[in-house]
């Protein structure tokens, strides 16, 4: 078995493929004209996407996905190429790719060799539960199987790479950098864990030298990482379901920090300052003796401003587009990475200044009747805090709120175990809402071991002396909204389970109230 990612064309078949983690690779892979195959359970924009490039996307878990690998009709009659991928089933909804059609044209005795598809590579996420039909068939055949992490690994070395890691605020940064070079003409390849409408997905295949990845410390796999650029924006714990404690999150990121040729970090948190110990540093404070730092900062409703310091040296002004302590942070980051690129302080602060967000990264969804409704992927305490505070800042800053307008947070808990880890904290977290309405936990895929319920948080929550209101399933919750929101209110929706679906059903009743009778 193979132990290193092979990018000379054997194939590759994802279990899993819609997952926002394993599309993205996915997509790079069939962009560079890869044979590209995958699995999953239902269909999605993230899977049509890949669809339209010629990927084949099985619509089960099974064994029986192999079988393309594995046997092939030896009737000439079949015809080859695209006839012959037909028979097969391996087709997506428009086509198959350059690749894919190559591997599977006739040999001279008009049969499609296994030697010339051969088994594929597979890759799978954490997700993916050793009991699996499909990885347990993977498992038999002797096909060489890679975590997800490992192809990103792989693709980290092939390029002039910045990997950004962080337990809150990497998906924003990753993007923000990957805006920052494209905008500067460097044509980057973009691996990031959220969409972003300037590349019209969650990746992107450049022709310049550099790569912009996310990397994940969820599983543990950011050891595996080692990038030119290195970037950390935090530490905290947030997957009690992998670590037992901080210390071991720490550790995650000390190897990752070892394995970077130059490690960028926020000094503003403690872990980082002390125990990454960053080669370049960036501090929202003056006074701190980092880097980069910002100055008479302007938090407000529409964009946030400050002066950029290098060393002490003014850079010059910069504005962004996204609001809030945490985001002026995250581009200190893109601006340190930038100047260590060699790039001009002013094609950093105009890249900025255009950068619109990563979707359900504060994504405005829409404006109905005077109601602005905003999702958000926050789903630890600390996270709601200060995406609740950059709702507090949109609402008071303008002059049609500041008196009548609310601030309703509308939270789904993920998981058991980070909810019953951190339910003080979450009950504290929500100190900016006027409003809060809470549901049941959504289970990623965890038991219920009774021990924890969405109702006991929004005790919590009420105890801290908020007005709450639980509902305990989704459809309630859409119930209550459309009997309770007011003009003037900002509905902000947080989570990283299937709250969000509920949001067009919402504005949709108050998209209504908008027409004249």
């Amino acid at each position: 078995m193979p132990s290193s990612v092979d990018f000379s064309g054997r194939p590759f078949h994802f279990i899993g493929i819609g997952g926002i983690g394993m599309s993205a690779l996915a997509y790079i892979l069939a962009k560079r004209k890869l044979p590209v195959y995958g699995s999953d359970i239902k269909s999605s924009h993230i899977t049509q996407r890949l669809q339209a490039m010629g990927t084949h996307i099985f619509w089960s878990q099974d064994a029986s996905n192999f079988e393309v690998f594995e046997t092939a009709p030896n009737d000439r009659s079949q015809g080859g190429g695209p006839e012959l991928a037909r028979s097969l089933g391996v087709f997506g909804t428009v086509g198959t790719s350059v690749a894919t059609a190559e591997a599977l044209k006739l040999n001279g005795n008009g049969k499609t060799a296994k030697a010339i598809l051969g088994l594929p590579q597979v890759v799978c996420s954490t997700a993916i539960h050793p009991a699996n039909a499909e990885y347990r068939a993977a498992l038999d055949l002797g096909c060489p199987i890679f975590h997800r992490s490992d192809v990103l690994a792989a693709l980290i070395q092939d390029y002039q790479s910045i990997a950004v890691a962080g337990t809150h605020g990497k998906t924003t940064t990753s993007s923000l950098i990957g805006f920052m070079l494209l905008a500067a003409g460097l044509d980057p390849t973009i691996v990031v864990g959220g969409e972003v409408n300037a590349w019209e997905g969650n990746a992107r295949l450049g022709e310049g030298p550099y790569l912009v990845a996310e990397a994940d410390e969820s599983d543990g796999s950011l050891v595996k990482l080692a990038a030119q650029i290195g970037v950390v924006t935090n530490v905290e714990l947030d997957h009690p379901d992998h670590y037992d404690t901080l210390d071991q999150v720490i550790d995650t990121f000390k190897v990752f920090a070892q394995n970077c040729q130059t490690l960028v970090g926020c000094i503003d948190d403690q872990i980082v300052k002390d125990c990454l110990r960053p080669n370049v540093s960036y501090s929202l404070h003056p006074d701190s003796g980092a880097d980069y730092t910002a100055s008479g900062v302007e938090y407000g409703a529409a964009s946030t401003k400050a002066r950029i310091w290098e060393r002490g040296s003014l850079l010059g002004e910069m504005e962004l587009k996204l609001l809030g302590q945490h985001n002026l942070s995250n581009a200190l980051a893109a601006v340190a990475v930038g100047r260590l690129l060699g790039l001009e302080f002013s094609a950093i602060a105009s890249a900025i200044a255009g950068f619109e967000g990563a979707r359900r990264r504060f994504e405005v969804r829409g404006f109905h009747n005077d109601i602005l409704f905003v999702d958000d992927y926050a789903h630890h305490p600390s996270e709601i805090r200060v995406t609740l505070a950059a709702a507090r800042l949109r609402i008071e800053g303008s002059e049609q709120n500041r008196k009548s307008g609310r601030v309703v947070a509308i939270f789904q808990p993920h998981r058991y175990s980070r909810t019953l880890t951190f339910l003080p904290e979450f009950a504290q977290s929500f100190g900016d809402a006027d409003l809060v309405v809470t549901c049941d936990i959504y289970s990623a895929g965890e038991p219920d071991l009774g021990i924890i319920s969405g109702q006991k948080v929004a005790d919590l929550i009420a105890k801290e002396g908020r007005q709450v209101e639980f509902r305990a399933s989704l459809e309630s919750v859409s119930k209550f909204l459309t009997q309770n929101l007011q003009p003037g209110d900002l509905a902000l929706f947080l989570g990283a389970g299937n709250l969000n679906q509920i949001i067009p059903e919402v504005m949709a009743f108050y998209q209504a109230a908008d027409r004249p009778d």
